[in-house]
């Protein structure tokens, strides 16, 4: 299970083990780290609910996590490449591995059209924040809610979503658009020269900004109200299934395990590089990511008076924007707050529409600008048109697509390779080799695991 040699040398890749673990951290801090972790955290009880995710994390990281970048480090290729020579080397037909790779390609970039409806308000957000015009709502909640109403406007259906868009009313087409241009701008420079440069400088401020605010947050007067909840444990709520369900749903969407990003990034890393140790590391600062929006979120609601009531879109563009105006400094911290949440949806969509436009240099012998030009502009078209479907269309691709792909990649690594193979393309460049629990954690845990993801997300109406 090897690349060839033609393909390998004209390929790009990270030219540092951080640049490598910076980048998918990037990928794996998003906006489920920041409206959907505390909210989590927050509905099921503090230490409730971080026990059982804690454990998740863990399981996950250890396969799946290690599973798809080595998967892709090995293969040399994307999803698609990878999944192909899979199935050849297993059955000698490498059409068959070919054809289910597209399932989490098609995944990748559906899911990125969504988030780039996501980007494109919070583009505005920021540009609102750092220009005042936020903070000149101030708590004002019919002012609040109606900004947003018009940055991203409810419709019922597709047909309804086109037509508020082509009548000039939709009110967030152009920063949608910016927010697309400057995360191509970035791919367009490669995978050293645009995406670990980008995520070296991001994910580093990110993290800076977001302990400055947790900082700040802590001096308020009530925010230890937010503290006290967070580290709060209920014996009788761990024994609840449907918070182990959720911290679990949590956990595997977190890390960004979906037969998809972390495939094509593992394709970019050196076989000399330390897979366990970065897989370990992106679990770590992934997790932090998130405690740190907790950190900032929960206490700040306290300080404000708030119940966490809500999550999703309403939580950080409603409730969060009402919280800053009213607590002194309130413009500063909303600023920072936004630029935090505007590094997290870059470096996310970065990721997203990585494995596509890698498909169409793979599959077609495209030039990278030139894929990354045709997939930019089906994901404006798209992105444009759905906009009044956001919600739907994101539930669909994380229900269905992403689970399922995490399932595929799990199977053909784990079930499909063989153990020899595996082995040696998870102990490449290791430190240390890894343990006889690898493949049947592997086998018998997380493969099942993510089915488990897909069942419950269909049942509960998605947990990612």
């Amino acid at each position: 299970m090897s690349a060839p040699e033609t393909i390998l040398e004209k390929r790009d890749g990270f030219q540092s083990k951080w640049g490598f673990i910076l980048a998918c951290i990037g990928s794996a801090v998003g906006m489920g780290n920041i409206w959907r972790f505390p909210i989590m955290v927050s509905k099921y009880g503090g230490l409730t609910f971080l026990i059982p995710y804690g454990i998740f994390v863990v399981l996950i990281a250890a396969s799946g996590v290690i599973g798809e970048f080595s998967l892709g480090r090995a293969a040399g290729a994307g999803p698609i490449g990878a999944f192909g020579q899979c199935t050849e080397a297993r059955t000698g037909k490498k059409k068959v591995g070919e054809a289910i790779g597209i399932i989490p390609v098609i995944g990748s970039l559906a899911l990125a059209i969504g988030y780039t409806v996501v980007v494109g308000w919070i583009f505005k957000y920021t540009f609102l924040s750092l220009s005042g015009g936020l903070y000149a709502l101030g708590t004002d909640m019919a002012a609040i809610g109606g900004t947003f109403g018009a940055t991203a406007p409810e419709t019922a259906s597709l047909g309804e979503s086109m037509a508020t868009v082509f009548s000039g009313s939709a009110g967030n087409n152009l920063w949608q658009i910016i927010g697309l241009a400057a995360s191509m701008v970035i791919m367009a420079m490669g995978i050293a020269g645009g995406i670990e440069k980008a995520n070296k400088i991001m994910m580093p401020a990110l993290f800076f900004l977001f302990v400055a605010l947790g900082i700040y947050v802590f001096t308020l007067p009530g925010s230890h109200a937010g503290y006290k909840y967070i580290f709060t444990l209920d014996p009788v709520g761990l024994a609840n299934w449907e918070v182990w369900i959720f911290a679990f749903g949590q956990a595997f969407f977190s890390l960004s395990v979906a037969g998809n990003g972390s495939v094509i990034y593992g394709s970019y890393l050196s076989k000399e590089e330390d897979v366990l140790s970065s897989a370990r590391n992106v679990a770590v600062f992934d997790s932090l990511a998130a405690l740190l929006a907790a950190f900032v979120i929960i206490p700040a609601m306290a300080a404000g008076g708030a119940e966490l009531s809500s999550g999703g879109p309403g939580l950080m563009f409603v409730y969060l924007v009402n919280v800053f105006n009213g607590m002194p400094g309130g413009r500063i911290v909303g600023a920072i707050f936004y630029i935090c949440v505007l590094f997290a949806g870059v470096t996310s969509l970065i990721n997203l529409y990585e494995a596509p436009v890698a498909t169409l240099q793979e599959k077609f012998g495209m030039k990278r600008l030139h894929s990354v030009a045709a997939i930019g502009v089906l994901g404006c078209i798209v992105s444009v048109c759905i906009q009044g479907i956001t919600s739907p269309w994101m539930d669909v691709v994380s229900i269905y697509i992403c689970p399922l792909g995490a399932m595929l990649a799990g199977i053909m690594f784990f079930w499909v390779v063989g153990k020899e193979k595996t082995l040696e393309a998870v102990n490449a460049g290791a430190k240390k080799p890894v343990g006889n629990w690898f493949i049947p954690l592997g086998k018998y845990i997380y493969v099942p695991l993510a089915l488990i993801a897909l069942i419950a997300g269909v049942a509960l109406g998605g947990i990612g």
